[in-house]
C-alpha cells in the first residue's frame, strides 16, 4: 500500500508540472465535443476542462501499478479546467512463509482452535540435527556398528539377524546403565541439551486450550519470558515461564532465556490478574540468569526480581513450580516463589552457574566440574535438602528422546499437587509458602555427626590443645614489638582465660 501511495504521489506531481506547463502557453478556444452552452455532452462537465487520469493496479500481483491519462484534444487546456483522478489499489497477498496467516486461510477442522495459528512458536520445518553428549560416546559406536552389519546383509544377503539383535541388546543395556548412573556434570549436560523441550512445547502438549497474553503495559514485551492462560481437565491457569529457543534464530530472539526486567513486570502483571481472577498459578523455570547487560540493570533489575519476590509471597491462589531444563540465581526465583517446588529428573537448579562458581572461587572456568559436584544442584541431592518436593522421572535417555511422555509426567505431578493445595484456604497457603523457605537452610546445632561427614573433613594443621598457646607466643612477639601494651595485656589475658 505504500508503494503504491509514493507511485500515485509521484505521478500526480508529475501531471501537475504538465498542468503548468500548458498553462504558461495558455490560449482558449472553443472544442468541437462540447455544445453551444459550453457543457460537455458527454462527461457533462465545463468546456473547459483538461484530462482525465486513471491509476489502476495489473492483474497480476508482481507488476509494478501503472497511470493511464487520457488528454484533451486540444492542448494546451482552457483557462479553467477540471482534473479527474481514479485510483485503485489491490489488496496485498500473505507469501506461502508468513507468521501471522489470515483467518481465512485456516483449513482445520472446526473443532481446532485457529488461535494457533497466530502464535508465533511453530513447529519446525525442518527436524533438529541430533547432538552426543560427550558421555553417550559408546551409544553412536554401538549405532555404527549395528548399521554397518545392517548394511553388511543387505548387501550380501546374508542373515545377521541374531548378531543384529545381540548389539541392540547391548546398547539398551548400555543405555540404561549411563542414564540410571549419571554424575552432576552429565545431568548438567542433559539439562542444557538444545534438543530438550521447551516451555511452549510442554505447554502445547499438556494444555487443552492455550492463550498467550502479552506485554507489561508499560511498552514492552520480553520474549524470553512467556505467560498466557491455559486450560487442563477444565480447570483454568495462568501460566509463566522461560523460553528458550529451539535453533540460533530463535535464541537470539529469545534472548537465550534470560529475562530483563520488562519479563519479570509482565510476569508480576500476570500473576496479579490471576490472584485477582482465582486462577492457579503455574511457574516453569529453564533460564541460566536474569540477563546482565548494561541496559538491563538500567531499568532495574534488581528491583524487578526483589518486588516480584515480595509479591509472590503474598498471593493467594495456589502456586507450583517447575524445573524444567536449569534454574539459575534470582533469575529464576524471581518466578519461583511457590508452595510446591517439582523438578525434573535431569534438571538443576543452583545460585550461581559452575563456571561463574569456579572463576570466583578457583579463578578459572577449568573447574567447572569441580564447583558442580560441590553445588549440589540435581534434583536428588535438593530433594535431600528438602527443597524439592517431587522428582518427576524423564524418559530413558533425558527428556529431549520422547516429550510428550516427559510432558504427560509432568501434567501428572502438577494435578496431584495441584488437588491437594485446594483442599487449603488462601490463608492457609501464604502461610505454607512463607514456611517452606523460612525452613530451607536451617540446622539443628549439637546433634551427633555422621561418622562420614568426619571423615570426610579436612585435617587440622595443629593439636587442639598448642593453638592457644601458640597464639599466646603470637601475641606476646607482638607485645615486645607493639606501642600500645595495654591493648595487647588484655588479649593476652583473654586467651588465658
Amino acid at each position: 500500500v505504500c508503494l503504491s501511495l509514493s507511485l500515485f504521489l509521484s505521478f500526480s506531481l508529475c501531471t501537475m508540472a504538465f498542468v503548468l506547463q500548458g498553462m504558461r502557453t495558455w490560449r482558449s478556444s472553443p472544442h468541437p465535443l462540447h455544445s453551444n452552452d459550453g457543457r460537455n455532452d458527454k462527461l457533462g462537465l465545463p468546456a473547459r476542462h483538461l484530462l482525465i487520469c486513471s491509476f489502476n493496479g495489473s492483474e497480476d500481483t508482481a507488476s509494478v501499478p501503472y497511470f493511464s491519462a487520457s488528454f484533451h484534444p486540444h492542448w494546451p487546456p482552457p483557462r479553467s479546467f477540471v482534473v479527474g483522478v481514479f485510483a485503485k489499489i489491490r489488496k496485498g497477498q500473505k507469501g506461502a512463509g508468513s507468521e501471522y496467516p489470515w483467518p481465512e486461510k485456516f483449513k482445520g477442522d472446526e473443532e481446532d482452535n485457529p488461535l494457533a495459528f497466530l502464535l508465533r512458536f511453530k513447529p519446525l520445518s525442518t527436524k533438529p540435527k541430533p547432538v552426543t553428549l560427550p558421555f553417550e560416546r559408546p551409544l553412536v559406536d554401538l549405532n555404527e556398528k549395528i548399521n554397518e552389519v545392517r548394511q553388511l546383509a543387505e548387501k550380501t544377503g546374508m542373515n545377521f539377524s541374531e548378531q543384529i539383535k545381540e548389539l541392540e541388546d547391548k546398547y539398551d543395556q548400555v543405555r540404561r546403565d549411563l542414564y540410571m548412573h549419571l554424575t552432576p556434570v552429565q545431568r548438567l549436560g542433559v539439562a542444557r541439551h538444545p534438543n530438550r523441550p521447551t516451555f511452549l512445547d510442554h505447554v502445547l502438549n499438556i494444555t487443552d486450550k492455550w492463550l498467550e497474553l502479552h506485554g507489561d503495559r508499560a511498552g514492552y514485551d520480553d520474549p524470553a519470558l512467556v505467560t498466557g492462560i491455559g486450560k487442563i481437565d477444565d480447570m483454568s491457569f495462568m501460566f509463566i515461564g522461560h523460553q528458550k529457543g529451539r535453533n540460533t534464530k530463535e535464541n537470539i530472539y529469545r534472548n537465550f532465556a534470560m529475562p530483563t526486567p520488562n519479563g519479570y513486570r509482565k510476569a508480576l502483571r500476570m500473576m496479579r490478574h490471576a490472584d485477582h481472577h482465582g486462577f492457579p498459578i503455574l511457574t516453569f523455570i529453564d533460564t541460566p540468569g536474569a540477563y546482565a547487560g548494561i541496559q538491563a540493570e538500567e531499568l532495574g533489575q534488581g528491583e524487578a526480581i526483589a518486588h516480584n519476590l515480595r509479591e509472590m509471597f503474598g498471593l493467594k491462589v495456589p502456586i507450583i513450580t517447575t524445573v524444567i531444563g536449569e534454574g539459575g540465581s534470582g533469575g529464576a526465583l524471581a518466578i519461583g516463589c511457590c508452595n510446591t517446588m517439582l523438578m525434573l529428573e535431569n534438571s538443576v537448579y543452583y545460585v550461581a552457574s559452575p563456571e561463574a562458581c569456579a572463576a570466583i572461587l578457583w579463578k578459572t572456568a577449568d573447574a567447572a566440574p569441580k564447583a558442580t559436584e560441590a553445588l549440589r544442584m540435581t534434583a536428588t541431592e535438593l530433594m535431600k535438602l528438602k527443597i524439592v518436593d517431587e522428582v518427576i522421572p524423564e524418559p530413558l535417555g533425558g527428556a529431549h528422546s520422547d516429550p510428550f511422555v516427559t510432558s504427560k509426567n509432568i501434567k501428572e505431578a502438577i494435578m496431584k499437587h495441584m488437588h491437594e493445595l485446594l483442599k487449603l484456604d488462601s490463608d492457609t497457603l501464604v502461610q505454607q509458602r512463607i514456611s517452606k523457605f523460612r525452613n530451607m537452610g536451617s540446622w539443628e546445632e549439637g546433634i551427633e555427626i555422621d561418622p562420614h561427614i568426619k571423615r570426610s573433613m579436612k585435617k587440622r594443621e595443629a593439636p587442639l590443645e598448642e593453638e592457644p598457646r601458640q597464639l599466646l607466643i603470637g601475641l606476646q612477639d607482638s607485645h615486645d614489638s607493639s606501642e600500645n601494651s595495654y591493648a595487647v595485656n588484655a588479649t593476652v589475658g583473654h586467651v588465658l582465660e
